[in-house]
């Protein structure tokens, strides 16, 4: 697929779900805060959770799928971050009210329907996330519009949910997960399936993250916005995908899995016209091993030294098939791999298109397909492991194949950093909610939506319109600003401090995310510890060029006080008598330039002097104190 294809309104339609932590003091369902530092745990705990029929005495394929992975939890919390609700033994109290009224009012701002009453559902989650082993989630408002760009976007819904638990590591019997983010509010906005294009989706979710924003009651920094997508195009299937962190990826994620999506299908022709059926596509595993006995191969040496076993599966006129890309680094054997390893755990397999290869040679390759009994146009899939679990590779890698024939399988995949997708689990049905009946519905009342109206945030437009006038900001600056999760920090330092606004404005927006994307966590940076730095300037214990290195020490050393980054990194004003040692000594090494050109020496020592001096002193005093001297010289 071309970008210029993907940006097509036949090519697409996309429902987005946008995720945020809620700046509340207490959690949803208890008064453990919100806030924390990183803290060593002081107990754990083991627990194995299980699927349960619904109330139609259904199961839910996901909380299945995850049963069947067979690990154990391992959770570790501390008593200043979590509570014996987290640790599922105690009830839950009533919903956080404050969680309510930031919804409520972001209801409001997208012109949606609140509810009458608001009853907490249960949702089935049993990869460890949640102790209890559902989400406790609630409908706070329906039909809602957003205009974007001119275009009415309809919001299907405004729900209020816990987040879930922070995964710690996992091994092939245990995951590890540290309950404190446990029960922190969590916002979601669902868009409908209307966006069109990866542009589209990404002015969406710029334009809902402004109306969060605006309620300047949501959190900022590393995992605190989750982004998911639900993606479908002509002749395909819904796909549901998860965790997209970053705003700039949701188009590349967009566009990649329509490329994905389309490729599927032509697969899925090119089968057909080969007259592939599904009863072809057999479970039937041939025993390899004794092919190998010698193999350079390293995963199938491992498994045979473990008394494991080499298994093959013949796949019907699927030759050239399996390494056909689907997105860059993506092939529908890797699909097949990725399927293998969730439901066998195993690590991987191997097959015909990438074969020889990986240590396996092109005799063990030609053996593999005399013994399979292939022809020219046969492929074939190899696993190495222990013989129950190979089985259970292979049949995932049938199921694969026999959705390939049907051309794209409804999924739930998640995100990678590079925008393409991998699979995560079969896609959730209806048996997967059902009421929770320990906690009472909460009433939203007629008074109580009037006093929300009566206080509502500004209007982003207005904003910046404001801090155009009100702070001498030009538009840009204004617009980011609005746009940032800064905007109140920045009002505080310009009535609180002699600073340049515009500078502040441009530290707050440009800067802080430049050292970001640098790798730095200044969004995870509490307000006062960057306020504390301002302050340093405003006092004159440093200069504004030193305020790039204190946010990257500080965000090091989050504990730590923004003094104690000022003596580390030796970023202590010059006085004067420093500065004139400074000069002299520059002005010494200097002599033959300064002879030779005078005052136009200038730029070669300011240069010099202030690769030495910066972050020590205001520029501008140096600049004064050198063209004096230098005219000082002049006048000898």
């Amino acid at each position: 697929m071309t970008k210029e294809e993907a940006q097509g309104s036949s090519w697409v339609k996309v429902g987005l779900e946008i995720h945020r932590q809620l700046d509340t003091i207490d959690k949803l369902f208890c008064a453990c805060p919100t806030d924390f530092l990183e803290s060593q745990p002081e107990t754990k705990f083991l627990r194995r959770l299980r699927p349960t029929q619904s109330e139609l005495g259904q199961v839910d394929q996901a909380a299945l799928f995850e049963f069947h992975r067979g690990r154990s939890i391992m959770y570790e919390t501390d008593t200043q971050t979590a509570c014996l609700v987290e640790m599922d033994e105690e009830p839950p109290g009533r919903l956080n009210p404050e969680a309510i009224e930031i919804c409520l009012t972001v209801a409001l701002l997208m012109n949606s329907q609140s509810v009458d009453e608001i009853h907490v559902m249960r949702k089935i989650v049993i990869d460890g996330s949640n102790t209890t082993g559902f989400q406790r989630t609630c409908v706070i408002a329906l039909d809602g519009i957003l205009k974007v760009d001119g275009k009415n976007i309809p919001i299907q819904q405004i729900s209020l949910e816990e987040d879930a638990a922070r995964k710690t590591g996992q091994t092939c019997e245990t995951v590890g997960y540290r309950i404190d983010r446990l029960g922190v509010p969590l916002i979601e906005v669902t868009t409908g399936p209307v966006l069109e294009s990866p542009r589209e989706v990404e002015r969406v979710a710029y334009a809902i993250g402004t109306v969060l924003r605006a309620t300047r009651k949501v959190k900022r920094g590393l995992g605190s916005v989750r982004q998911d997508l639900n993606i479908s195009i002509p002749g395909g299937a819904l796909v549901e995908i998860k965790g997209v962190q970053e705003l700039e990826l949701l188009g590349k994620v967009v566009e990649y899995e329509v490329g994905r999506q389309q490729t599927l299908l032509q697969i899925r022709d090119e089968l057909n016209h080969r007259g592939v059926a599904t009863q072809e596509i057999e479970r039937q595993y041939i025993d390899l091993s004794d092919l190998f006995s010698q193999s350079k191969s390293r995963v199938i040496r491992e498994a045979l030294t473990k008394n494991g076993v080499v298994l093959g599966l013949r796949l019907p006129r699927f030759s050239g098939l399996l390494g056909k890309e689907l997105a860059p680094g993506l092939r529908l054997g890797t699909e097949m791999s990725n399927r293998a390893a969730f439901w066998g755990g195993v690590g991987g397999i191997f097959h015909s298109d990438e074969l020889p290869g990986y240590g396996i040679s092109e005799d063990e390759t030609r053996l593999v397909r005399t013994r399979l009994g292939l022809d020219s146009q046969d492929a074939f899939v190899l696993v190495a492991d222990e013989r129950n679990n190979a089985e259970e590779a292979l049949n995932a890698v049938v199921d694969r194949a026999q959705e390939a024939l049907e051309g794209v399988p409804e999924e739930t995949r998640t995100a990678m950093t590079d925008g393409t997708t991998r699979y995560m689990r079969p896609r959730p049905g209806a048996a997967r909610m059902y009421p929770e009946t320990d906690v009472p519905p909460t009433p939203v009342t007629e008074d109580w939506i009037a006093k929300l109206k009566a206080s509502l945030p500004e209007n982003p437009e207005n904003a910046v319109k404001r801090l155009m006038q009100q702070y001498s900001l030009n538009q840009k600056l204004a617009e980011q600003l609005v746009d940032s999760d800064y905007l109140e920090l920045f009002e505080q330092i310009a009535t609180t401090s002699n600073v340049q606004r515009s500078f502040v404005a441009t530290v707050l927006t440009e800067t802080c995310k430049s050292l970001e994307r640098e790798g730095y966590p200044v969004e995870s940076l509490p307000n006062t510890k960057i306020e504390a730095i301002f302050r340093l300037v405003d006092l004159g214990v440093v200069t504004k060029e030193a305020i790039a290195d204190l946010l990257k020490w500080q965000a090091k050393n989050p504990s730590l006080d923004s003094k104690d980054g000022v003596r580390e990194l030796g970023l202590r004003m010059l006085t004067e008598q420093e500065l004139e040692q400074v000069l002299e000594r520059h002005i010494e090494k200097n002599k033959k330039l300064i002879n030779e050109k005078g005052s136009a020496a200038f730029s070669s020592l300011m240069g010099s002097i202030m690769s030495e001096v910066r972050g020590s002193i205001e520029p501008k005093i140096v600049t004064d104190r050198l063209k004096k001297r230098l005219a000082e010289i002049a006048g000898k």
